[in-house]
């Protein structure tokens, strides 16, 4: 990409790579904080880590990028802060959307929409039309995304479906559940990086995270560099993906 970062990551010890990669970027407001800063510097800053991450699963050929920009929990916070949330990441949209397009990123947006003021979703829809042909990495940012309204969402749809008559309770499983989810047309999340020292997924694509590994981090986010990528894909390399198997299933299957 355009104003990319050093030299490109060696791929020695990255493999497998995820095929798509979630990440919760945490920890800007105790970044700005620690340094005397108000929590917004922090949001700010975290801009180039995203820059960073950007790049570095482009060049490694990482077919998606998922965004936790901001939850629906978020709403809940200062009103301030939330302005100043929505604010950056119009203008960082507003600035970034065509290098992205340059560089053949297709961008997504999953969230509850209706909470943003119509300029906000007028941006959305023009940057997701502008890429939505593009061929290279798929970038999905969650803006105003939580795990449950994902899932009340599918099960309101998949409601309506039943008393129109078009679907019969029994034939509700599993799969017809993740039709209606967002992200049904990608492949799940492989790995799962959170950073900030937290724990949790923190009602984030819960269900499409069954079975992704996860990799939690005590570096805040705007600290968040290539090399921290890096700990992150080698110690997911090294991780056992069984799915329900047991390693000697897995053994006879590689040898197939």
């Amino acid at each position: 990409m355009k104003n990319a970062i050093g030299n490109k990551m060696s791929m020695t010890g990255l493999e497998p790579l995820p095929r798509h990669l979630a990440v919760v970027m945490d920890g800007n407001g105790r970044w700005a904080s620690a340094r005397m800063m108000p929590r917004p510097a922090g949001h700010r800053a975290g801009v180039e880590s995203v820059r960073t991450l950007v790049e570095q699963a482009g060049r490694l050929g990482i077919e998606v990028l998922t965004l936790f920009a901001f939850s629906s929990e978020n709403w809940r916070r200062p009103r301030e802060e939330v302005s100043v949330l929505l604010d950056l990441f119009l203008r960082t949209l507003d600035r970034e959307a065509q290098r992205l397009h340059e560089n053949r990123v297709r961008i997504r947006i999953i969230g509850d929409r209706t909470r943003f003021e119509p300029k906000l979703r007028r941006q959305l829809a023009r940057v997701e039309n502008l890429t939505a042909s593009n061929s290279g990495l798929t970038l999905v940012i969650a803006a105003s995304y939580g795990g449950r309204w994902d899932i009340a969402q599918a099960a309101r749809h998949i409601a309506e479906a039943v008393l129109e008559g078009r679907l019969l309770p029994e034939q509700i499983d599993s799969e017809l559940v993740s039709s209606h989810l967002s992200l049904s047309d990608l492949p799940p999340p492989d790995l799962l990086i959170r950073t900030g020292g937290e724990r949790r997924i923190s009602n984030f694509l819960i269900w499409q995270l069954a079975y992704a590994e996860l990799y939690f981090t005590d570096v805040l986010w705007p600290d968040f560099r290539a090399d921290d990528l890096r700990q992150a894909l080698e110690w997911y390399a090294g991780r056992e993906r069984r799915f329900g198997r047991t390693s000697e299933q897995l053994s006879k299957v590689n040898r197939a």
